[in-house]
């Protein structure tokens, strides 16, 4: 019988047994998603003489062991095996197989000697056991915190394991000191009826078996596919110029997180090229101390002793020379005139298209083209006097002056046409290019003199006068 649920990843699934009537719908080896390894491996044929002999079996959460298959059984991952344990047997299901099982062992140092054995593939009866055993985990847990909170212990009961069999039950706890459990050991026996073990852990494996979402919105790695725990301190943080802050830097382990280790490396082969941060620079105006570090830009901030407030940039090239220059005994130029002025590149105004009153302009616009009719006439006009003006020639020199070309005052030919008369109503002996009389003037003096004689009985006001403000003159306060 084999496990009928994915363990290359898959949550979802619950890891039961396949059996003839199906896929049990208990999860009996914990999560099948935590700390499973990808084999790679799986295709390469290897002869028969190197044939891996060992198995790597999972069991409940993260807790994982070797054990030799002396019967040669055919086994592949997820078949569900009876293996040999202390005291009786245990259950669990195979994870990883072939050739790349020896990398493992050799990766955790596990030692071929007294190791234990596969007894058999586990038959319907081990599974029914192994079930019901843990159906009652959960229960048990509960129970014993309350016991341990009666008895006083200042320890907390994480996880709680049975064996395959029910004959021995572990539990996980976590404690700042050391417990007395002379008195915790017999109240759990007197109450469980089965063997007891007891195992301390860190809280970074609390946090392991009990999973959880980090702040990065992804599983916890350490109960994903982090096994070993390397050691964090306060001075990785400071390599990264990261501010000191707990909460921001703890995991849900109460830890420095653990994935501040991932780009140490990196950060320390940059700093590796940087000066010393305790780099003090000797100018004509007086020191300076190097006050920040920017890894990315490889740029180093400065400024005096004496006034602190401005911080000058630059680049760390320039600062090894400037070293270089303090190394020999000279004094370096002000800070201020080292700095080199960053060009201001011209600002695009990208949200012009996106202001708020964008649609209101138009709207505006637009009700004032309706609301002053003649103000496409006079736009017309400008239109058209600046198209006269662009028709005229332009003269290279606007100094020189056009020459006047005289006119033949007697040369005219004998035969030539006369001007055309402009004036339509000209008199024959009236010279055709004599202005017509001002008619229009005499109207209008006319109507003048009638308005006149009408109100003539009115005196005529005359015009009121415009008034400028007068302001008093200005004091003059020194007087």
């Amino acid at each position: 019988m084999s496990c009928g649920c994915k363990t290359s990843g898959d949550s979802a699934h619950s890891c039961g047994t396949k059996s003839a009537n199906g896929c049990e719908s208990v999860n009996t080896c914990g999560n099948s998603y935590k700390l499973s390894v990808f084999d790679w491996l799986s295709n390469v044929q290897n002869p028969a003489s190197n044939r891996c002999d060992f198995v790597e079996v999972r069991f409940k959460n993260d807790r994982k062991s070797f054990y030799k298959n002396v019967n040669n059984i055919p086994l592949h991952i997820g078949s569900v095996v009876t293996v040999e344990s202390s005291p009786g047997h245990d259950v669990g299901v195979v994870s990883l197989t072939g050739e790349l099982v020896k990398i493992q062992m050799k990766k955790k140092r596990f030692s071929d000697e007294g190791s234990f054995k596969i007894y058999r593939l586990a038959n319907q009866k081990d599974i029914e056991v192994w079930q019901e055993a843990r159906k009652k985990e959960e229960t048990v847990k509960v129970e014993a915190r309350k016991i341990s909170h009666r008895l006083g212990l200042e320890m907390k009961i994480t996880d709680v394991e049975y064996q395959g069999d029910a004959s021995k039950v572990t539990f996980y706890y976590t404690a700042d000191n050391r417990i007395d459990f002379r008195m915790l050991i017999k109240e759990f026996a007197g109450t469980f009826r089965t063997k007891i073990d007891m195992k301390q852990i860190g809280f970074r494996q609390e946090a392991a078996k009990i999973g959880g979402i980090g702040s990065c919105g992804r599983e916890l790695c350490c109960s994903t596919w982090l096994t070993d725990f390397r050691s964090v301190n306060t001075n990785v943080a400071r390599y990264q110029q990261l501010s000191i802050n707990p909460q921001k830097l703890a995991g849900q382990c109460g830890k420095l997180k653990c994935c501040l280790n991932y780009e140490l490396d990196s950060y320390l082969d940059a700093l590796s090229h940087f000066p010393s941060s305790s780099t003090m620079l000797d100018t004509e105006k007086g020191r300076a101390f190097c006050i920040k570090i920017d890894v990315f830009k490889k740029k180093m901030w400065f400024a005096y002793v004496d006034s602190s407030m401005a911080w000058y940039d630059f680049d760390i090239d320039l600062v090894k020379k400037l070293i270089a220059q303090n190394k020999k005994g000279e004094r370096i130029l002000p800070l201020e005139e080292l700095k080199v002025p960053d060009i201001a590149l011209p600002s695009v105004d990208l949200i012009q298209e996106n202001s708020v009153d964008r649609f209101e302009k138009k709207n505006r616009g637009g009700f004032n083209k309706n609301r002053n009719p003649n103000q496409n006439s006079n736009q017309n006009r400008s239109n058209s006097n600046q198209g006269a003006r662009k028709e005229r020639p332009e003269r290279n020199d606007r100094n020189e002056r056009p020459q006047k070309t005289e006119r033949p005052t007697n040369d005219r030919p004998a035969n030539s046409e006369r001007p055309r008369n402009t004036n339509p109503n000209a008199k024959p002996n009236q010279n055709p290019n004599q202005r017509p009389p001002k008619q229009q003037q005499k109207v209008q003096s006319e109507k003048t003199e009638v308005n006149v004689n009408v109100n003539s009985e009115q005196k005529p006001q005359p015009p009121k006068k415009k008034f400028k403000k007068k302001f008093p003159p200005k004091k003059d306060n020194n007087a």
